[in-house]
């Protein structure tokens, strides 16, 4: 008995190759309204490709007020490591929000179909909902790093107990994305390195 060929099928419109009976109309308009409801996630992606454009406008606020913070007399290195900081901050941010619309829409919602176009980010070709994962859990701790930084440096206007809080969410979030990465390398082993082969002169 020949194998069930599934390469011309589809995705949307697959049979279940374990058995030998054909689905029915029904049942194909089922599957694909299914898979078609992928779509319901576009207005989503939307929504955070505008919240990109506000956090746009809010770095050129703030990159305004640091240079006019610095053209005024009496301003310490600590206030303007501090602007730097929110600077850097929204970046990160930013950042967080294009590899969430980028990588999600990529997997969960359609093909992007950048594949050897000279735009493609790097990390955009092996990504899936595991390694996504992996790369926002990476982000939040960077972000968290920025906010426990600007913390520090101000220290002396907040109380202690703040300090301590905000260092024990910090490691909590590098704990997680810890665990994250472990369960992926788990339940996604990398192949094995093939053996090196001896060359005799």
């Amino acid at each position: 008995r020949s194998p069930i060929s599934l390469s011309s099928t589809p995705p949307c419109t697959q049979s279940n190759p374990f058995t030998s009976v054909p689905p029915t109309a029904h049942v194909l308009t089922g599957t694909r309204s299914i898979c078609m409801s992928r779509w319901w996630l576009a207005p989503l992606y939307v929504g955070l490709i505008v919240a990109q454009g506000w956090y746009v406008w809010q770095f050129w606020l703030e990159l305004v007020q640091l240079i006019g913070t610095t053209a005024t007399k009496g301003v310490t290195e600590a206030e303007i490591m501090l602007i730097v900081l929110g600077l850097i901050d929204v970046v990160m941010i930013s950042n967080l929000l294009v590899m969430v619309i980028v990588g999600g829409w990529e997997t969960f919602v359609s093909r992007l179909e950048l594949e050897n176009h000279p735009d493609q980010p790097e990390w955009l070709s092996h990504v899936n909902a595991g390694v996504l994962k992996v790369k926002l859990a990476t982000a939040i701790i960077g972000i968290s790093s920025i906010h426990l930084l600007k913390t520090f440096i101000n220290a002396q206007n907040y109380e202690e107990k703040v300090l301590l809080w905000q260092t024990l969410i910090h490691l909590t979030f590098v704990v997680s994305a810890l665990a994250i990465a472990w369960t992926e390398r788990i339940t996604n082993p990398p192949p094995p390195q093939p053996a090196p082969s001896s060359t005799e002169h």
